[in-house]
């Protein structure tokens, strides 16, 4: 039997993201739904979303995405050894996607699986995938988040439609040959099963999203900001280290409650927090590393960071991780 090398851990090598070129912005939404725009700001902090056409597939986003950063690492799909796409919305369950996007990268024949974690996926995968890189499974993963919720959202529900987008963003992860290379934390990570049903897809004649808002701002609000904080002890730090909060984009609102709370925790005033969802929607699993890209793209966040990352949302699964931006 042949033995894989250990490695000290993992990191960020390269991210990338891609979203659709069709922009819905509230007052798009002011003509099908009874709302408007500054009831969505308030209420959601979404200013537009973008929507992906009815002849995108999820694989192609998610290979658009994965190609970027592979790009961004300048790495060749040959160094792959796995692919985990993290999503909720594939429409059939069989085949997955991450099968399709290596394929379509040019790595026919790795290891390739769907995560479906919903808003958490990103996380989850990200962990999963630091794991294999750790026990010598794998050297390079390509973790993908990629949704394209506008299939499952009932365009003239206004508790819904106002909220959800596409997109896909991803991360290639490699090894960390020494301990000063370690870029990626251990996670703390959960699930809330008794909550359930407060986000789900209804029964298969209606086959839409559903939510109940009130009831998953509560959970968020009080549930996440001590996993963020355990995610921190766990990486052997503290809040006043993190230069950057990226949590799921789920709700502005629910994204500065966690900032305010780990303030009070000891996290600094200049501490940047990722505010993607006004231009870019909740895009469930991909908005963590949708957020990535486009911060760092826009110079809030360099290279050497300290991120937390949060994902939370359906399931209801949870999970937080310290990274160091590539």
């Amino acid at each position: 039997m042949r033995a894989t090398p250990t490695v000290a851990g993992a990191r960020f090598l390269g991210i990338g993201s891609w979203q659709p070129e069709h922009v819905v912005t509230n007052a798009d939404l002011e003509k099908r739904v009874e709302t408007d725009d500054a009831w969505i700001r308030s209420r959601v902090g979404i200013a537009e979303r973008r929507i992906a056409d009815a002849d995108t597939r999820l694989p192609d986003m998610a290979v658009a995405a994965g190609r970027a950063a592979l790009e961004d690492a300048g790495a060749d799909p040959a160094v792959l050894d796995a692919v985990i796409v993290a999503t909720c919305t594939m429409p059939n369950t069989i085949p997955n996607a991450a099968a399709q996007v290596a394929t379509a990268l040019g790595a026919n024949g790795i290891a390739a699986f769907d995560l479906n974690a919903a808003c958490a996926g990103f996380s989850y995968a990200t962990a999963v995938a630091s794991d294999m890189i750790r026990a010598g499974s794998a050297r390079h993963v390509l973790v993908v988040g990629a949704e394209k919720l506008s299939d499952w959202v009932d365009w003239d529900d206004r508790s819904t439609c106002i909220i959800f987008a596409d997109g896909a963003g991803a991360a290639l992860l490699g090894p960390a040959d020494g301990e000063d290379e370690v870029g990626i934390g251990p996670v703390s990570w959960g699930s809330a099963g008794d909550h359930a049903s407060t986000i789900r897809i209804l029964d298969e004649t209606t086959n839409k999203l559903h939510q109940e808002g009130q009831a998953v701002f509560r959970w968020a609000t009080t549930a996440i900001s001590p996993v963020a904080l355990d995610a921190v002890e766990r990486a052997g730090l503290t809040p006043a280290d993190i230069d950057v909060l990226i949590p799921h984009q789920a709700n502005l609102r629910i994204v500065e409650a966690i900032a305010k709370k780990l303030r009070r925790h000891g996290a600094r005033e200049d501490m940047v927090v990722a505010d993607d969802i006004v231009y870019s929607g909740n895009t469930s699993s991909a908005s963590i590393p949708m957020a990535l890209d486009h911060m760092r793209t826009a110079g809030r966040v360099r290279s050497g960071d300290v991120l937390l990352l949060v994902g939370f949302g359906a399931g209801l699964s949870y999970a937080g991780q310290v990274v160091v931006c590539p």
